[in-house]
């Protein structure tokens, strides 16, 4: 065993490093199984198999001592889904977890699809479109609102809030502190929704308040529970659909191999989330002195998991530069893994799959006529903006 560590002294949540993070995340899996990454003084893991045997390893590996890189976010996300373990965990995550089943999915598949449908009659009828705020955007916000069950009220603010909490989980940068009010806000709106009893019924809100009115939840849990669900439902999909236009778009053969062949649906979107993760990053706490890949990790190390680079780790993937639907990319982790993967990659999968199948009734072609311009955010790798023209079918055959 060694305790020798290299050090990475870029800074990778600098504004270049996230709006193009990928050499990167190359020259940390070069450097090692274990690599320091000095601006954070933190350490961090870029290879798929570390990466993995990491985030399964949730005894040693725990999240309840925070996932972010700033110790404030650790501190008021305690008790969370997201920063708590074993059993507070389990019980948080399968309070909720029920409504997002394959068999709860399966019950949705025709609403979700018949909106996915409405969002691309309406981007195909302008022709010329924004891929992120006519599609990609247009989708979950017209349905994990309610699906969670916030009111109409404050609606408008959901994205900038959501995107503020995924912000405040990395270190505590300039991005971090300014957009932390927002990440307050959200929170503070959730606790005045759950105060008023303002959730749409029928909704997840609704059955918190239920299950309070029953002695079986506290009150004071259900703000952090419903923004918990929210932002990662909204953040990851977007990313998802974002990125799907853009590479279909940017690989012509590609579009045409699902247009031959629809049933590489579903492997399509695991091939866009492995080339272009939604998650860059969580961190985890090690408990007790342990070793990755014949390296030392000392008692309470904070260790960085870069989904996004492991699902473009060399070891793992055949050519992992190359956007490939029929590539099989199943054990991508760019929804996590392991008990902590996004409790909502079900109904992003569902929502991306949706839109896709939707552009294949109606779509002959893709056009990208403009640059497509990456956000910035410490957590989330997503489009802002994103130019298209969609060209109908000349065939006419619709949904």
């Amino acid at each position: 065993m060694t305790t020798t560590i290299p050090a990475y002294r870029r800074d990778i949540y600098g504004p270049a490093a996230i709006v193009d993070p990928y050499p990167h995340y190359a020259r940390l899996r070069a450097l090692g199984p274990v690599v320091r990454l000095s601006r954070q003084r933190a350490l961090a893991v870029a290879r798929y198999a570390d990466c993995k045997s990491v985030l399964l390893d949730d005894t040693t590996f725990v999240s309840g001592r925070g996932v972010a890189l700033n110790p404030v976010a650790n501190r008021l996300g305690r008790g969370t889904t997201l920063i708590s373990d074993g059993d507070e965990h389990v019980q948080r995550r399968q309070t909720l977890a029920h409504r997002l089943t394959p068999k709860a999915l399966r019950s949705m598949r025709e609403e979700i699809g018949e909106r996915a449908d409405a969002v691309v009659a309406a981007a195909v009828d302008r022709g010329t479109v924004d891929g992120v705020r006519d599609i990609a955007e247009a989708l979950p916000t017209s349905f994990v609102p309610d699906l969670i069950g916030w009111p109409q009220e404050g609606r408008e603010h959901l994205l900038r809030w959501a995107g503020a909490t995924f912000d405040s989980l990395g270190p505590l940068n300039a991005r971090a502190v300014r957009t932390a009010p927002a990440s307050v806000a959200m929170m503070r709106f959730a606790r005045a929704v759950v105060r008023r009893r303002t959730m749409l019924p029928g909704s997840m809100g609704d059955e918190l308040l239920q299950r309070v009115d029953r002695g079986e939840l506290a009150r004071s849990e259900c703000p952090a529970l419903m923004v918990d669900y929210l932002a990662p439902s909204l953040d990851t999909t977007i990313s998802a659909i974002a990125s799907s236009l853009m590479l279909l778009a940017q690989h012509p053969e590609q579009w045409q191999a699902l247009r031959d062949d629809r049933s590489l649906v579903p492997n399509a979107v695991n091939e866009v989330v492995r080339i272009h993760s939604p998650l860059r990053a969580f961190a985890r706490v090690a408990a007790a002195e342990t070793h990755i890949d014949g390296v030392t990790i000392p008692r309470g190390a904070r260790v960085v998991v870069l989904y996004a680079s492991a699902n473009r780790d060399e070891r793992q993937w055949q050519d992992p530069t190359r956007f490939d639907v029929t590539r099989d990319a199943t054990p991508q982790l760019g929804f996590g893994h392991g008990t902590h993967g996004c409790a909502g990659q079900g109904l992003a999968r569902l929502e991306t799959q949706s839109i896709l199948h939707s552009l294949l009734e109606r779509v002959e072609r893709i056009e990208l006529v403009g640059s497509p311009v990456w956000g910035l955010n410490n957590i989330i790798h997503k489009l802002d903006q994103l130019p298209l023209r969609l060209v109908a079918r000349r065939d006419g055959v619709q949904a």
